[in-house]
C-alpha cells in the first residue's frame, strides 16, 4: 500500500478504519485482562469487587450537607438544593434574607 498515491478521501477513510481497529483492539485486550484477573481472584477464593473494595453507588452516599437551618427548630435543615421548603419560602416572603438561615 503506497500512501503517497492515495487520494485524500481514501486516506481519511483509512484513518477512520485504523482508529476503529485500534479502539476495538484495546477494548478486546482490556476484556481479556479483566477476565484473567477475575479468574485469578476466583482461584484465590475472592470476587474481584471484594478485592478492589468496590462499593455500589447509592443515593444515600451522595447526600449533601445542610446549608440552611430553620430559625426556630435547629433540627430542620435544607441543603440549598432542589425546591425550597415551605419554611424557607415563608422566611423570604417576610422580607428576610436567605443568608439569615445559613449554618
Amino acid at each position: 500500500m503506497n500512501l503517497d498515491e492515495m487520494s485524500l478521501s481514501d486516506l481519511k477513510k483509512l484513518q477512520d478504519e485504523v482508529a476503529i481497529a485500534i479502539f476495538n483492539y484495546e477494548k478486546r485486550k482490556k476484556q481479556e485482562a479483566l477476565a484473567a484477573v477475575k479468574e485469578l481472584a476466583k482461584e484465590k477464593g475472592f470476587a474481584l469487587d471484594d478485592l478492589l473494595d468496590v462499593k455500589k453507588a447509592s443515593k444515600s452516599s451522595s447526600k449533601s450537607a445542610p446549608k440552611y437551618r430553620h430559625p426556630e427548630n435547629a433540627e430542620i435543615t435544607w441543603t440549598g438544593k432542589g425546591r425550597k421548603p415551605k419554611w424557607v419560602v415563608e422566611h423570604l416572603d417576610a422580607g428576610r434574607a436567605l443568608d439569615d438561615l445559613e449554618i
